[in-house]
């Protein structure tokens, strides 16, 4: 039986980036690997994933994971923006993991921009046998605290509640704290 890993952490948290550098210390070692992201990561490619600093790593785009199997001699499985996915997908990934010796590496968001927790990620949370918060900070100027949540702007800068739970892009989100979340999502004054 191999490990599930979760990775996970707000946008700009160098999860793509992260991947990107195990398949390359993959490659230099050896294994065999494949990546897989949601066909709804559109953002930059429908091939590569690609990260905020420029790691670009083939992939495979998929819809769901009903029909996928990995290679026969795959090691290591590296799955992006994982939260996207079902919770379906993450039973096969399990099954994967139980019934082979594929080791996956999951990468995602744990938070929607409405504070609230991926279905798919509560799952991995559930599941996965390691879990690892990749950390960042705050995006709101002269905060210096690690950021947990996202909040996601209209174009005249105004918090946007509610909504639909996906929309692909970065330029209308940021990373922020705690404090900066629910100061800003709820209306919550400082004290």
């Amino acid at each position: 039986m191999a490990k599930i890993h979760f990775y996970y952490g707000v946008m700009s948290a160098s999860k793509s980036a992260m991947l990107g550098i195990n398949a390359f210390n993959f490659n230099r070692t050896g294994n065999k690997w494949e990546a897989i992201k949601p066909a709804t990561d559109n953002r930059d490619s429908a091939t590569h994933i690609v990260s905020r600093i420029g790691v670009k790593t083939p992939a495979v785009a998929l819809k769901n994971l009903e029909k996928y199997t990995p290679k026969p001699d795959t090691q290591f499985l590296l799955i992006d923006e994982v939260q996207f996915f079902s919770v379906k997908d993450i039973d096969k990934l399990v099954k994967i993991a139980d019934s082979s010796n594929i080791t996956i590496f999951c990468y995602g968001l744990k938070v929607d921009s409405n504070g609230n927790l991926f279905p798919t990620s509560a799952k991995l949370i559930c599941v996965a046998d390691e879990l690892h918060c990749m950390e960042t900070v705050c995006e709101m100027p002269g905060c210096s605290e690690m950021a947990s949540y996202h909040l996601r702007f209209d174009a005249n800068g105004n918090v946007i509640r509610g909504g639909n739970q996906v929309e692909i892009g970065a330029s209308q989100y940021k990373s922020v704290c705690r404090k900066h979340f629910y100061k800003m999502f709820y209306g919550q004054n400082e004290k």
